[in-house]
């Protein structure tokens, strides 16, 4: 099962390097569903070495990747949740249908979310054909 060098693991090759993924690291998953996008999942897969794990892991993870859509609920709620098990100075990358998709997100929402989940809202990107990203960090001070 290996992707050929012109194959959309390869087009996609720089997408988990600016994501900030490295080998080594833990990556949590929540929130998926068979609408993420499995290309983009096996090359961060790919890039950390590893399979990413889920909400059942239990232990620290260096960064939480959060599928989310218009009608998935409380996105307050989801984002508290994304804390749990996430290493102080961690990363939440909030993956959303971009816009003009379907149950898209309005970028509203989130900037609403974000500061009352504790959160900064720092960088936006595409990901894929389908989904964007956005970058969340807490304060590095912890409670």
């Amino acid at each position: 099962m290996s992707s050929t060098a012109g194959g959309p693991a390869a087009q996609n090759a720089g997408v988990a390097d600016r994501l900030g993924f490295k080998p080594g690291l833990v990556i949590q998953e929540l929130g998926w569903d068979t609408d993420t996008d499995d290309d983009l999942r096996v090359q961060i897969e790919d890039c950390i070495d590893a399979d990413m794990v889920d909400g059942e892991y239990g232990n620290v993870v260096d960064s939480v990747i959060l599928w989310w859509r218009d009608d998935d609920g409380d996105l307050v709620d989801a984002l508290v949740d994304s804390l749990t098990d996430l290493v102080g100075g961690g990363v939440i990358w909030l993956l959303t249908p971009k816009v003009g998709r379907p149950r898209s997100v309005d970028a509203a929402d989130i900037a609403e979310a974000a500061p009352i989940a504790g959160l900064s809202q720092t960088t936006t990107a595409t990901v894929s054909k389908d989904w964007a990203a956005t970058r969340l960090v807490a304060p590095k001070s912890a409670h």
